[in-house]
């Protein structure tokens, strides 16, 4: 079950040591208040269907450290979406056997492509960024292979395969991570897909985004390319079963039987839900990623 709730709502979850996906069970429904919470904690006997996150919640015994003992100290607040962030990844690293799938693709056909259409993109009024391109490639693949657009029902018992394809994009912002959903990524072409995303970032910047643009996403991919680094291991964010993540472009030699050349490439981490997703099944997932980005008129025909 996809639990909607404000970020107040979960904020105050979170101090309550109560799980979300808890409250919604118990009330078979799934649009959270905070009187639904108080209701949860006053009804009798639910501890006995405590979720792994509420027991992880309840190990604050381990940080209960006097850490000024051993030297000076400050303390700052963590803001309201760290909080929530706090209890949701712990949760999810808590209940979700999760596996890191590391490759790299080459991505000279996109440079070449926005190379080529750059006029149109100032006459437009619209950068197109290669994110542009990854969004697109990764809601085909979803086509292609439909459990990775998959979610386990709450009892365990039931794959829950979805016929949409929302894309969630993790957004560092000044107060937090945030993850708008772009909505119905194969409908849209690069031109809407890029302004889409850019007026997502400067809502998640500004701090506008509405509870139900950060719900529904079928699937998460988390860009770091700007910031460096080779590579990563994201954390799958619950009801999704995989998340894709993107580290910043490199150089790599390639060897084309006669002279080594100088390929341009992207490190790319898929972290998955080990009791949906196989190993074999990530591998046949990113082969097609990265057939598709190499390539992509292929998100095209």
């Amino acid at each position: 079950m996809e639990v909607q709730a404000s970020p107040s709502v979960r904020a105050y979850a979170a101090e309550k040591n109560v799980t979300l996906v808890d409250v919604a069970t118990s009330l078979k429904r799934s649009v959270l208040g905070k009187e639904d919470i108080d209701h949860f904690c006053a009804t009798p006997n639910t501890n006995l269907g405590i979720s792994v996150a509420s027991a992880v919640a309840n190990t604050a015994e381990y940080w209960a450290i006097d850490h000024a003992q051993f030297g000076p100290i400050s303390v700052e607040s963590l803001t309201r979406i760290e909080q929530v962030a706090e209890a949701n990844l712990s949760a999810a690293n808590a209940m979700i056997p999760q596996v890191t799938h590391h490759d790299y693709v080459e991505i000279s056909a996109i440079e070449a492509f926005r190379e080529r259409v750059k006029s149109e993109a100032q006459q437009r009024g619209v950068k197109l960024t290669a994110l542009a391109f990854h969004l697109r490639a990764l809601a085909e693949c979803l086509l292609k292979f439909p459990r990775f657009n998959a979610s386990i029902s709450a009892d365990k018992k039931h794959l829950i395969l979805k016929q949409y394809v929302h894309i969630a994009l993790a957004v560092d912002t000044p107060y937090g991570l945030v993850v708008p959903v772009l909505r119905d990524v194969t409908e849209k072409g690069l031109w809407d897909i890029s302004s889409e995303v850019s007026d997502l970032v400067e809502k998640a910047q500004s701090r506008k985004l509405r509870p139900e643009e950060m719900a529904g996403g079928s699937i998460t991919i988390s860009n770091l390319g700007r910031l460096g680094g080779t590579a990563f291991t994201p954390i799958v964010n619950p009801p999704q079963v995989a998340i894709l993540g993107l580290s910043r472009s490199e150089f790599r030699p390639y060897w084309d039987g006669s002279t080594w050349q100088a390929i341009p490439t992207i490190p790319l981490d898929l972290s998955y839900d080990h009791r949906i997703i196989n190993g074999a099944d990530a591998a046949r997932f990113m082969n097609a990623y990265r057939k598709f980005i190499s390539m992509p008129e292929l998100m095209f025909s």
